[in-house]
């Protein structure tokens, strides 16, 4: 009879596995543990006192706040085509299709820097506009 088979004909486990199998069972217990932990401490938190932070005092004040958002927005816009471009025109390897996407792109990312500069000046016609 062969020793190396254990019952019903399955291989023994060698001790490098079984080892792998408690490292794998502490490493989820103490995953466990850790969440439990985390959900009982923040259950037990009092609510933290909420302050209104958005509220605006005059109309000007929000096209301000509006106008932060906007620049903020185009300014990463005209980063990411400002990247794309880049990579395109790196990794065109002289086709001329793939050379006009990138100076396309180009052209996309100088526009959007372009209102993001503009859009103080722009706001501020709104504003005289308004009378804010």
């Amino acid at each position: 009879m062969n020793t190396n088979q254990g019952n019903l004909g399955t291989a023994p486990q060698t001790s490098a596995r079984r080892g792998r199998r408690w490292t794998r069972g502490l490493a989820v217990l103490g995953t466990t543990v850790a969440l439990l932990v985390l959900l009982a401490a923040s259950a037990s938190a009092a609510p933290p006192h909420t302050d209104v932070l958005a509220i605006a005092s005059s109309l000007g004040e929000v096209i301000d706040n509006a106008r932060n958002w906007i620049v903020g927005i185009l300014a990463g816009l005209a980063t990411l085509f400002l990247t794309v471009a880049g990579a395109r025109y790196l990794l065109g390897g002289g086709d001329p299709s793939e050379i006009e996407k990138a100076k396309t792109a180009f052209r996309a990312a100088c526009l959007g820097y372009a209102l993001a500069m503009l859009a103080p000046v722009i706001v501020a016609v709104l504003k005289s506009i308004i009378g804010a």
